[in-house]
Protein backbone atom coordinates (compact mmCIF):
# COMPACT_ATOMS: atom_id res chain seq x y z
CA UNK A 1 0.00 0.00 0.00
CA UNK A 2 0.87 3.50 -0.47
CA UNK A 3 0.55 4.30 3.18
CA UNK A 4 3.62 1.89 4.04
CA UNK A 5 7.40 2.66 3.77
CA UNK A 6 9.49 0.81 1.17
CA UNK A 7 13.29 1.04 1.39
CA UNK A 8 13.57 0.46 -2.59
CA UNK A 9 16.77 -1.31 -3.55
CA UNK A 10 18.68 0.44 -6.39
CA UNK A 11 16.96 -0.97 -9.74
CA UNK A 12 20.39 -1.85 -11.65
CA UNK A 13 21.47 -3.33 -8.65
CA UNK A 14 18.24 -5.96 -8.35
CA UNK A 15 18.61 -6.30 -12.24
CA UNK A 16 22.13 -7.98 -11.43
CA UNK A 17 20.71 -9.87 -8.40
CA UNK A 18 18.07 -11.47 -10.94
CA UNK A 19 20.32 -11.94 -13.57
CA UNK A 20 22.77 -14.04 -11.44
CA UNK A 21 19.62 -16.01 -10.29
CA UNK A 22 18.58 -16.84 -13.50
CA UNK A 23 22.48 -18.10 -14.37
CA UNK A 24 22.59 -20.64 -11.67
CA UNK A 25 19.30 -21.76 -12.14
CA UNK A 26 19.44 -22.91 -15.45
CA UNK A 27 22.29 -24.60 -14.70
CA UNK A 28 21.51 -26.62 -11.87
CA UNK A 29 18.19 -27.36 -13.99
CA UNK A 30 20.33 -29.35 -16.72
CA UNK A 31 22.42 -31.11 -13.73
CA UNK A 32 19.14 -32.14 -12.07
CA UNK A 33 17.62 -33.29 -14.96
CA UNK A 34 20.47 -35.65 -16.01
CA UNK A 35 20.59 -36.75 -12.08
CA UNK A 36 17.28 -37.42 -12.47
CA UNK A 37 17.00 -39.70 -15.75
CA UNK A 38 20.52 -41.29 -14.45
CA UNK A 39 19.27 -42.30 -11.06
CA UNK A 40 15.80 -42.92 -11.97
CA UNK A 41 14.32 -40.52 -9.21
CA UNK A 42 10.88 -38.97 -9.97
CA UNK A 43 11.38 -36.72 -7.07
CA UNK A 44 14.64 -35.19 -8.59
CA UNK A 45 13.12 -34.82 -11.94
CA UNK A 46 10.01 -33.14 -10.22
CA UNK A 47 12.40 -30.97 -8.03
CA UNK A 48 14.23 -30.23 -11.94
CA UNK A 49 11.10 -29.67 -13.32
CA UNK A 50 9.75 -26.87 -10.20
CA UNK A 51 13.08 -25.56 -10.81
CA UNK A 52 13.55 -24.75 -14.60
CA UNK A 53 10.22 -23.22 -13.57
CA UNK A 54 12.08 -20.71 -10.97
CA UNK A 55 14.64 -19.79 -13.51
CA UNK A 56 11.70 -19.11 -16.58
CA UNK A 57 9.68 -16.96 -13.36
CA UNK A 58 12.74 -15.07 -12.80
CA UNK A 59 13.26 -14.35 -16.60
CA UNK A 60 9.55 -13.09 -16.70
CA UNK A 61 10.30 -10.99 -13.28
CA UNK A 62 13.65 -9.84 -14.97
CA UNK A 63 12.01 -8.21 -17.68
CA UNK A 64 8.31 -7.31 -15.73
CA UNK A 65 11.11 -5.29 -13.45
CA UNK A 66 12.20 -3.61 -16.75
CA UNK A 67 9.09 -3.04 -18.56
CA UNK A 68 7.23 -0.90 -14.97
CA UNK A 69 9.90 1.19 -14.83
CA UNK A 70 8.73 2.52 -18.14
CA UNK A 71 7.07 5.89 -17.83
CA UNK A 72 3.03 6.53 -18.19
CA UNK A 73 2.38 7.54 -21.87
CA UNK A 74 -0.49 8.07 -23.75
CA UNK A 75 -1.11 4.01 -24.98
CA UNK A 76 -0.51 3.36 -20.75
CA UNK A 77 -1.73 6.69 -18.62
CA UNK A 78 -1.66 4.73 -15.68
CA UNK A 79 2.04 3.66 -16.62
CA UNK A 80 3.58 0.09 -17.21
CA UNK A 81 3.19 -0.91 -12.96
CA UNK A 82 1.11 -3.35 -13.55
CA UNK A 83 3.31 -5.71 -15.47
CA UNK A 84 4.86 -7.40 -12.31
CA UNK A 85 1.51 -7.79 -11.43
CA UNK A 86 0.90 -9.70 -14.65
CA UNK A 87 4.11 -11.77 -14.45
CA UNK A 88 3.42 -12.57 -10.87
CA UNK A 89 0.23 -14.28 -12.42
CA UNK A 90 1.95 -16.28 -14.88
CA UNK A 91 4.03 -17.65 -12.04
CA UNK A 92 1.62 -18.33 -9.66
CA UNK A 93 -0.96 -20.36 -12.75
CA UNK A 94 2.56 -21.96 -13.86
CA UNK A 95 3.55 -23.12 -10.22
CA UNK A 96 -0.48 -24.63 -9.52
CA UNK A 97 -0.37 -26.76 -13.32
CA UNK A 98 3.09 -28.00 -12.08
CA UNK A 99 1.98 -28.91 -8.51
CA UNK A 100 -0.88 -31.42 -10.46
CA UNK A 101 1.45 -32.60 -12.87
CA UNK A 102 3.63 -33.96 -10.24
CA UNK A 103 0.92 -35.24 -8.83
CA UNK A 104 -0.11 -37.32 -11.72
CA UNK A 105 3.30 -38.39 -11.71
CA UNK A 106 3.23 -39.34 -8.58
CA UNK A 107 0.56 -41.76 -8.21
CA UNK A 108 1.79 -43.97 -11.94
CA UNK A 109 4.35 -44.17 -9.84
CA UNK A 110 3.05 -46.08 -7.17
CA UNK A 111 1.43 -47.91 -9.74
CA UNK A 112 4.77 -48.54 -11.25
CA UNK A 113 7.10 -48.52 -9.25
CA UNK A 114 10.82 -47.91 -10.93
CA UNK A 115 14.32 -48.37 -9.17
CA UNK A 116 15.82 -45.68 -7.45
CA UNK A 117 19.98 -43.95 -6.97
CA UNK A 118 19.49 -43.25 -3.69
CA UNK A 119 23.43 -41.96 -3.52
CA UNK A 120 23.42 -39.97 -6.90
CA UNK A 121 19.69 -38.01 -5.30
CA UNK A 122 21.83 -37.13 -2.53
CA UNK A 123 24.57 -35.76 -3.64
CA UNK A 124 22.94 -33.44 -6.65
CA UNK A 125 19.79 -32.85 -4.53
CA UNK A 126 22.52 -31.63 -2.05
CA UNK A 127 23.75 -29.09 -4.95
CA UNK A 128 20.55 -28.45 -5.88
CA UNK A 129 19.93 -26.72 -2.32
CA UNK A 130 22.83 -24.48 -2.69
CA UNK A 131 22.04 -23.20 -5.56
CA UNK A 132 17.93 -22.79 -4.41
CA UNK A 133 19.29 -21.27 -0.94
CA UNK A 134 21.82 -18.87 -2.98
CA UNK A 135 19.07 -17.57 -5.13
CA UNK A 136 16.66 -17.21 -2.35
CA UNK A 137 19.36 -15.13 -0.78
CA UNK A 138 19.87 -12.75 -4.00
CA UNK A 139 15.96 -12.37 -4.55
CA UNK A 140 14.77 -11.42 -0.90
CA UNK A 141 15.55 -8.05 -0.64
CA UNK A 142 13.87 -7.36 -3.92
CA UNK A 143 10.72 -9.52 -3.00
CA UNK A 144 9.72 -7.51 0.17
CA UNK A 145 9.15 -4.70 -2.77
CA UNK A 146 7.70 -6.59 -5.32
CA UNK A 147 4.52 -8.88 -6.01
CA UNK A 148 6.15 -10.09 -8.65
CA UNK A 149 9.49 -10.99 -7.63
CA UNK A 150 7.86 -12.33 -4.19
CA UNK A 151 6.33 -14.85 -6.85
CA UNK A 152 9.80 -16.02 -7.87
CA UNK A 153 11.07 -15.89 -4.32
CA UNK A 154 8.34 -17.92 -3.46
CA UNK A 155 9.10 -20.55 -6.58
CA UNK A 156 13.04 -20.68 -4.91
CA UNK A 157 12.05 -21.56 -1.38
CA UNK A 158 10.09 -24.32 -2.57
CA UNK A 159 12.69 -25.55 -4.50
CA UNK A 160 14.95 -25.19 -1.80
CA UNK A 161 12.16 -27.07 0.51
CA UNK A 162 11.55 -29.88 -2.26
CA UNK A 163 15.46 -30.12 -2.42
CA UNK A 164 15.63 -31.04 0.92
CA UNK A 165 12.90 -33.99 0.72
CA UNK A 166 14.75 -35.60 -2.47
CA UNK A 167 17.52 -35.42 -0.07
CA UNK A 168 15.60 -37.09 2.76
CA UNK A 169 14.42 -39.53 0.33
CA UNK A 170 17.44 -40.56 -1.21
CA UNK A 171 19.34 -41.07 2.49
CA UNK A 172 15.98 -43.48 3.50
CA UNK A 173 16.43 -45.27 0.34
CA UNK A 174 20.27 -45.94 0.79
CA UNK A 175 19.71 -46.82 4.07
CA UNK A 176 16.12 -49.04 4.10
CA UNK A 177 15.64 -49.42 0.43
CA UNK A 178 12.16 -47.93 0.57
CA UNK A 179 11.70 -47.11 -3.13
CA UNK A 180 8.01 -46.22 -2.50
CA UNK A 181 9.39 -43.40 -0.77
CA UNK A 182 10.63 -40.56 -4.02
CA UNK A 183 6.78 -40.79 -4.78
CA UNK A 184 5.97 -40.09 -1.70
CA UNK A 185 8.06 -36.97 -1.76
CA UNK A 186 6.93 -36.07 -4.63
CA UNK A 187 3.23 -35.88 -3.40
CA UNK A 188 4.94 -33.55 -0.51
CA UNK A 189 6.56 -31.38 -2.80
CA UNK A 190 3.41 -30.83 -5.36
CA UNK A 191 1.28 -30.32 -2.08
CA UNK A 192 3.66 -27.60 -1.05
CA UNK A 193 3.30 -25.99 -4.44
CA UNK A 194 -0.09 -25.82 -4.76
CA UNK A 195 -0.42 -24.69 -1.04
CA UNK A 196 1.67 -21.77 -1.34
CA UNK A 197 0.46 -20.58 -4.85
CA UNK A 198 -3.18 -20.77 -4.04
CA UNK A 199 -2.48 -18.82 -0.79
CA UNK A 200 -0.35 -15.90 -2.85
CA UNK A 201 -2.56 -15.74 -6.07
CA UNK A 202 -5.73 -14.48 -4.63
CA UNK A 203 -3.75 -10.71 -3.84
CA UNK A 204 -2.93 -10.69 -7.66
CA UNK A 205 -6.03 -11.67 -9.12
CA UNK A 206 -7.77 -8.87 -6.30
CA UNK A 207 -5.27 -6.16 -7.69
CA UNK A 208 -5.95 -7.55 -11.67
CA UNK A 209 -9.74 -7.25 -11.14
CA UNK A 210 -9.39 -3.67 -9.54
CA UNK A 211 -10.55 -4.87 -6.31
CA UNK A 212 -9.71 -2.79 -3.26
CA UNK A 213 -6.97 -2.51 -1.23
CA UNK A 214 -7.07 -5.47 1.56
CA UNK A 215 -5.88 -2.55 3.69
CA UNK A 216 -8.91 -0.01 3.26
CA UNK A 217 -11.94 -0.03 4.46
CA UNK A 218 -14.79 1.23 2.05
CA UNK A 219 -17.04 2.24 4.90
CA UNK A 220 -14.29 3.63 7.11
CA UNK A 221 -13.46 5.94 3.59
CA UNK A 222 -17.30 6.77 3.49
CA UNK A 223 -17.13 7.96 6.93
CA UNK A 224 -13.99 10.05 6.81
CA UNK A 225 -15.12 11.98 3.88
CA UNK A 226 -18.58 12.29 4.78
CA UNK A 227 -17.11 13.81 8.37
CA UNK A 228 -15.61 16.75 6.30
CA UNK A 229 -16.97 20.21 6.76
CA UNK A 230 -18.89 21.13 4.12
CA UNK A 231 -19.89 17.87 2.51
CA UNK A 232 -23.06 16.38 2.91
CA UNK A 233 -22.70 13.17 1.20
CA UNK A 234 -20.31 11.08 -1.00
CA UNK A 235 -21.34 8.38 -3.60
CA UNK A 236 -20.08 6.33 -6.51
CA UNK A 237 -17.24 5.96 -4.18
CA UNK A 238 -14.34 3.40 -6.08
CA UNK A 239 -11.10 1.56 -4.54
CA UNK A 240 -8.50 -0.18 -6.29
CA UNK A 241 -4.91 -0.88 -6.76
CA UNK A 242 -3.33 0.66 -9.79
CA UNK A 243 -0.03 -1.45 -9.09
CA UNK A 244 0.79 -3.33 -5.56
CA UNK A 245 1.94 -0.26 -3.60
CA UNK A 246 -0.13 1.88 -5.78
CA UNK A 247 -3.79 2.60 -4.39
CA UNK A 248 -6.25 5.07 -6.06
CA UNK A 249 -9.66 6.54 -4.78
CA UNK A 250 -12.44 7.95 -7.19
CA UNK A 251 -15.94 8.97 -6.28
CA UNK A 252 -18.24 12.18 -6.32
CA UNK A 253 -18.33 14.60 -3.10
CA UNK A 254 -21.54 16.43 -2.36
CA UNK A 255 -21.23 19.72 -1.41
CA UNK A 256 -23.46 21.35 1.03
CA UNK A 257 -25.96 23.61 -0.59
CA UNK A 258 -24.68 26.63 1.22
CA UNK A 259 -20.99 26.41 1.09
CA UNK A 260 -20.60 25.69 -2.97
CA UNK A 261 -18.51 28.61 -2.74
CA UNK A 262 -15.89 26.82 -0.38
CA UNK A 263 -16.17 23.65 -2.99
CA UNK A 264 -12.46 23.97 -3.82
CA UNK A 265 -11.38 24.38 -0.41
CA UNK A 266 -13.14 21.32 0.53
CA UNK A 267 -12.12 19.27 -1.92
CA UNK A 268 -8.33 20.03 -1.12
CA UNK A 269 -9.66 19.30 2.71
CA UNK A 270 -11.14 15.92 1.23
CA UNK A 271 -7.96 15.06 -0.56
CA UNK A 272 -5.52 16.21 2.39
CA UNK A 273 -7.06 13.77 4.86
CA UNK A 274 -7.65 10.58 2.41
CA UNK A 275 -3.42 10.88 2.02
CA UNK A 276 -3.34 11.67 5.44
CA UNK A 277 -5.24 8.42 6.94
CA UNK A 278 -4.90 6.39 4.65
CA UNK A 279 -1.67 7.25 2.47
CA UNK A 280 -3.45 7.08 -0.91
CA UNK A 281 -1.84 9.56 -3.52
CA UNK A 282 -3.77 9.43 -6.53
CA UNK A 283 -7.13 10.63 -5.78
CA UNK A 284 -10.16 11.74 -8.06
CA UNK A 285 -13.15 13.77 -6.84
CA UNK A 286 -15.93 15.18 -8.80
CA UNK A 287 -17.71 17.51 -6.82
CA UNK A 288 -21.87 18.36 -7.17
CA UNK A 289 -23.95 20.60 -5.04
CA UNK A 290 -26.42 19.05 -3.11
CA UNK A 291 -29.27 21.00 -5.13
CA UNK A 292 -28.42 18.89 -8.27
CA UNK A 293 -26.69 15.94 -6.96
CA UNK A 294 -27.30 12.40 -8.06
CA UNK A 295 -30.37 10.69 -7.31
CA UNK A 296 -30.66 7.50 -5.67
CA UNK A 297 -27.41 7.12 -6.14
CA UNK A 298 -25.09 4.02 -4.28
CA UNK A 299 -22.21 4.45 -2.16
CA UNK A 300 -19.93 2.09 -3.58
CA UNK A 301 -19.60 1.82 -7.30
Amino acid sequence: MAGHHHHHMDPDAGDKRMFWAVVVNLGLTVAQIIGGILSGSLAMIADAIHNLSDALSLIIAFFARKIARRPADASMTFGYGRAEVVAALINYTTLIVIGLYLIYEAIMRFITPEGVDGWLVVIIAGIALIVDTATALLTYSLSKESINVRAAFVHNVADALGSIAVIVAGSLIILFGWQWIDPMVTLLIAGYILWISASEIGGVIRILMLGSPPDLDAAKVIGTIRAIDGVSDVHHLHLWQMQEHQAAIDAHLVISANRWTDADAIKRAAKGRLKQDYGVAHITLELECARHACVGADAIG
